[in-house]
């Protein structure tokens, strides 16, 4: 089975950037620089962020169905990230962490969830996404809990 793997779309993200960083508080977000890589994984590229890259900190709805489990999350993005990575390829960003792995059906509910080692993710995507009840995954990282990307058949 091949695997398709999406990041979130730049676009609605980068008006925030020209926001001081009161109006960002306002809003519950927060300007971050990297200072460290791995260490600010970026939820458009999903790849790491360079030390010395400017990001936000921010709520996000990655969860947005009416459902019992529509849910907001911590995100970062990167100012630098221009599109949205979209492919059949592991992204960057998934070996060598953990990852939180959540099957959700096509009620937008969590069927099944799994702890996977991001090196050996794709054979448990493929397990889940190879169950016929199965529409889509979200992928977490397991220690913070930060929404990751989602996968789905490509």
């Amino acid at each position: 089975m091949r695997l398709r793997y999406t990041g979130l779309d730049a676009a609605q993200f980068q008006p925030l950037f020209a926001l001081d960083d009161a109006a960002l508080a306002a809003r519950g977000m927060v300007r971050v620089t990297a200072d460290a890589k791995p260490g600010f994984p970026c939820r458009i590229s999903l790849e790491d962020a360079e030390p010395g890259e400017t990001l936000l900190l921010l709520p996000f709805e990655h969860q947005p169905a009416h459902s019992p489990y529509r849910s907001t999350g911590p995100i970062f993005v990167r100012e630098k990230a221009r599109a949205a990575y979209d492919g059949e390829g592991l992204p960057p960003v998934f070996p060598g962490r953990t990852l939180s792995v959540r099957a959700y059906d096509a009620h937008d509910h969590i069927i099944a969830a799994e702890l996977v080692e991001g090196a050996d993710a794709e054979a448990l995507f493929t397990a889940l996404l190879g169950r016929s009840e199965v529409a889509y995954l979200h992928v977490h990282n397991a220690k913070r809990g930060c929404y990751a990307a989602r996968v789905d058949r490509a």
